[in-house]
């Protein structure tokens, strides 16, 4: 399943997105990766999330490499509940245009494989359109 935090810079997505991630560690029987552009949140989060940094992977430049990136940690620990992504319009060259698909691929495998992604995007629902209608907006 596929949840989502949209709004633009400054709204409080990563700080929302954080305690999303801090909380569902304290109730969770398996493991929760926190995908993030740098290493600055590093320390705002639990020790037990596996925090992941993109700057440390330059060579994954499109979405369809990320969701090749994504299946790799998930192929290396089959006990993930959650996945949260910061800010994934800053990651590689994703775009708006990209998310729609993004989303559903991320969606399909969270059904697969029995995991929640939570996604944040710096952009106004409306910029989205109505291909952020079928999954849970948080915010």
């Amino acid at each position: 399943m596929v949840k989502l935090l949209v709004g633009q810079k400054g709204a409080g997505k990563t700080k929302k997105m954080i305690e999303l991630a801090n909380d569902r560690i304290e109730m969770s029987d398996g493991s929760v990766v926190f995908i993030n552009k740098n290493h600055r949140l590093m320390y705002d989060l639990k020790y037990m999330i596996r925090v992941v940094c993109m700057e440390d992977y330059e060579e994954i430049t499109n979405s369809d490499e990320y969701i090749g990136f994504i299946l790799g940690i998930i192929s290396s620990d089959h006990d993930i509940e959650a996945i949260f992504i910061d800010s994934i319009l800053k990651h590689a060259d994703v775009s708006i245009e990209d998310i729609p698909v993004f989303l559903d691929r991320l969606n399909a495998i969270g059904k697969k494989h029995e995991i929640d992604f939570i996604v944040s995007l710096s952009a106004e629902a409306e910029e989205l359109g109505n291909s952020i209608d079928r999954f849970e907006v948080l915010n």
